[in-house]
């Protein structure tokens, strides 16, 4: 389809009690930055039900406009309710480019979307700029196993689309906002909605991880030396208040679940505090948690790659070093 504006629109991603999910509004900031170089408007788009909390939050991130889309139906993701919605906007605004979070539901609706409008799709994006002689977007992504970087155009088809990763990018300082609000009567059928919520399992959700929300995150690395050298490791992020991450040596290796993994081919974080336990700092691991606030990095060897971006370095033994961090931090905790 041919574009009918100038516009970018960031999907937000909204929980089922209807507030705003970090994703969207993190994208919000490189998208006012694209939108500036496009010549059109930020527009934000939330789709879900009761969602006056996410479109105040859209408001006050940055965006100009804000499209919103309510119905019972959008309570929970399912992709024939969420694409049906999705689609049937782009073909009536006809925005030039469209950003959704990689997150589970939007590298789902993603890809229905982009084949539905007959455009391209980049997915798992860790960088975004706008060709200066093209003037399209330009999408960054890992290739070849995160071992090299790859910058993806779309330069004949409309709107162009890509999913990028949580974490990659801050959200921008909150403002009171003062964006249009443009309200859509889009409601599908029961019938044509395929796929319904049986039974939510809290168990498995409760192994879930949440890297890229977490303000302090633990990782360890090789240098741990199997599942039981997570065991200080845990014992820090739980005195901080934090999370386990990991590397992708010792999810390779089977000592710790793929969930904990921060990386190219795991999450890109960036939280308040980023603590690497026995890390390296190879190139994949790094491009996953360079942009953290404060970097401390604990390592034996040092010449180790890690410590040319960390903040603080400890060169010495993690199992010696952990646990007076954490008798440390527990004592300034009173």
């Amino acid at each position: 389809m041919e574009a009918k504006t100038k516009d970018l629109w960031v999907l937000i991603e909204t929980k089922e009690d209807g507030s705003a999910q970090n994703v969207g509004l993190e994208l919000l900031n490189p998208g006012r930055m694209l939108a500036d170089k496009q010549g059109g408007a930020l527009v934000a788009v939330v789709i879900g039900n009761n969602v006056d909390e996410s479109v105040k939050a859209a408001s006050a991130y940055g965006a100009d406009k804000v499209i919103v889309v309510e119905g019972e139906e959008y309570q929970r993701y399912t992709t024939d309710a969420y694409a049906t919605a999705l689609v049937t906007l782009v073909e009536k605004y006809g925005p030039t480019s469209m950003m959704i979070g990689a997150t589970p539901h939007g590298r789902d609706l993603g890809p229905r979307v982009s084949c539905r409008l007959q455009t391209g799709l980049t997915a798992d994006c860790t960088a975004l700029d706008i060709d200066e002689e093209s003037g399209n977007v330009a999408w960054t992504r890992p290739a070849f196993g995160g071992n090299l970087m790859a910058t993806i155009l779309c330069p004949d088809h409309r709107p162009q689309i890509g999913t990028v990763r949580p974490g990659v990018f801050k959200k921008a300082d909150p403002t009171e906002g003062k964006a249009e609000i443009i309200r859509e009567d889009i409601h599908v059928p029961a019938d044509q909605i395929r796929t319904k919520l049986l039974e939510s399992i809290k168990e498995a959700a409760g192994e879930m991880v949440d890297l890229e929300g977490a303000e302090i995150i633990v990782s360890g690395g090789r240098g741990v030396g199997g599942p039981e050298g997570f065991a200080p490791v845990k014992e820090l992020a739980d005195a901080l208040g934090g999370v386990v991450g990991t590397s992708r040596a010792a999810v390779d290796a089977g000592w710790i679940a793929h969930a904990h993994q921060v990386g190219q081919t795991g999450k890109t974080v960036g939280p308040k505090l980023y603590v690497a336990c026995g890390i390296s700092g190879a190139i994949q691991h790094v491009a996953g948690m360079s942009s953290s606030d404060c970097i401390v990095a604990i390592n034996k060897d040092p010449d180790a790659p890690i410590f040319d971006i960390a903040d603080y370095g400890i060169v010495g033994d993690l199992f010696e070093v952990l646990p007076i961090l954490t008798a440390e931090v527990k004592k300034l905790k009173g």
